[in-house]
């Protein structure tokens, strides 16, 4: 029983990186129809963010908590500065090209952000301090560490006010209507621009949370993380329903728990079959998701 819970806590850990990163796909895809393929740099670039102002602050003699604020508000500032560009760059000036365009963009800066880090960086694995001090309540219990509780912690609360920002404040309305048909909410007078460009800012922000903590939690980072996370995320918002912020941290928390369960109990050479077998099985059976709606459309 005991193994269990360790796989069922793991797997919701990594299921809730997954539905942080979900989170940016499914708003995206919900605002523009559009599957941004650099997200997952946006998360590495977090990630390698936090790594850089940890490493600074630590010289000046802070640590544990503190240096977790700091650090990963740093990489949160950054990394949706990141995505606020990347929108204005690469795929406003395509708003109104065939939706192959601006799909061949994402996964051309996808590639470029790779290689930028990679050149500013190395192509070795670095090791990223442990930024989560363990809770002294949590000493004893082995079924799950303090930096687990935190992510999964982190995750439920950003999911929460997410929720709360899109149902009840003036943009996430804006959002709303924008995603339901962006051109009677521009003849209403939305600023799709602004809404646009907003919904980048927030994904990129939960990116770079979820990079920070699942850093931390591993104790190591290169420059390729975020292009396996962000097909695993990807995965997780279409199995869950693409353009659905439930379906989203469902996905995600399923696809986690399939991982889990299958490198423990069978092989961590099967993991990605059985996450990727499971998307297979949930499409055909149905094509929309978990929680995707099926639309008719009107010819």
């Amino acid at each position: 029983m005991e193994y269990f819970l360790e796989l069922f806590f793991g797997g919701l850990t990594r299921g809730s990186i997954y539905a942080l990163l979900a989170l940016g796909y499914t708003m995206v895809y919900g605002i523009i129809q559009l599957i941004n393929f650099a997200h997952g740099e946006i998360y590495m670039i977090g990630a390698f963010t936090a790594l850089i102002a940890a490493s600074a602050l630590s010289m000046l003699g802070l640590d544990g908590w503190s240096l977790l604020a700091i650090a990963g508000l740093a990489a949160v500032i950054y990394s949706a500065a990141y995505g606020f560009t990347l929108e204005k760059i690469a795929y406003k000036p395509l708003r109104k090209a065939p939706r192959l365009s601006p799909l061949i963009s994402a996964i051309g800066m996808s590639i470029f952000l790779q290689n930028y880090v990679l050149l500013a960086q190395t192509s070795d694995f670095l090791s990223f301090p442990a930024l989560i001090d363990e809770f002294p309540f949590m000493e004893d219990v082995t079924i799950i560490r303090s930096s687990e509780l935190v992510i999964i912690s982190v995750t439920a609360l950003s999911t929460a006010l997410l929720t709360i920002f899109i149902k009840f404040t003036g943009i996430g309305k804006a959002m709303r209507a924008v995603a339901q048909d962006r051109i009677m909410a521009m003849l209403l007078g939305v600023k799709v621009d602004r809404v646009i460009s907003v919904t980048f800012i927030i994904g990129s922000a939960l990116a770079a949370v979820g990079g920070v903590l699942i850093s931390s939690h591993v104790g190591q980072i290169n420059f390729y993380i975020g292009f396996i996370a962000g097909i695993k995320a990807f995965t997780a918002a279409v199995l869950g329903g693409i353009g659905s912020l439930p379906g989203a941290v469902l996905g995600g928390l399923v696809l986690g728990w399939t991982e889990s369960f299958a490198t423990g109990y069978v092989s961590s050479d099967y993991e990605d079959v059985f996450a990727f077998g499971l998307l297979v099985f949930i499409l055909i059976c149905k094509p929309s998701g978990i929680l995707g709606r099926s639309s008719a459309e009107k010819v």
